[in-house]
């Protein structure tokens, strides 16, 4: 079990930045393809970013191409989310996900992941 926790949410104006955290337990973090995702009201949940077990390899739907970047700590058991030059469509509550995996496979479907988070509300204003 990997019981996932994510803060750094908030309210920021359009074109400011937000970084986003996602603390794990247990000692198999290391294990793990760590991804993601968003969904706004009205809206299917969506992919956002994934990065595989060893922070190798990453993987950025293009809407968020150039402005976000996931990574992971280890040793912290951590994944994080940097988010620059926000848009209010970003606005969404934002979920991280475990995906037990074997390599450096990343994934951008949902339905693969093991193990999501609560999730953390981000809003943009215009």
């Amino acid at each position: 079990q990997v019981q996932l926790v994510e803060s750094g949410g908030g309210l920021v104006q359009a074109g400011g930045s937000l970084r986003l955290s996602c603390a794990a337990s247990g000692r198999t973090f290391s294990s793990y393809c760590m991804g993601w995702f968003r969904q706004a009201p009205g809206k299917e949940r969506e992919f956002v970013a994934a990065i595989s077990r060893s922070g190798g390899n990453t993987y950025y739907t293009d809407s968020v191409k150039g402005r976000f970047t996931i990574s992971r700590d280890n040793a912290k058991n951590t994944v994080y989310l940097q988010m620059n030059s926000l848009k209010p469509e970003d606005t969404a509550v934002y979920y991280c996900a475990a995906d037990y995996v074997l390599g450096e496979l990343v994934t951008n479907s949902p339905n693969i992941y093991d193990f999501w988070g609560q999730g953390t509300q981000v809003t943009v204003s215009s």
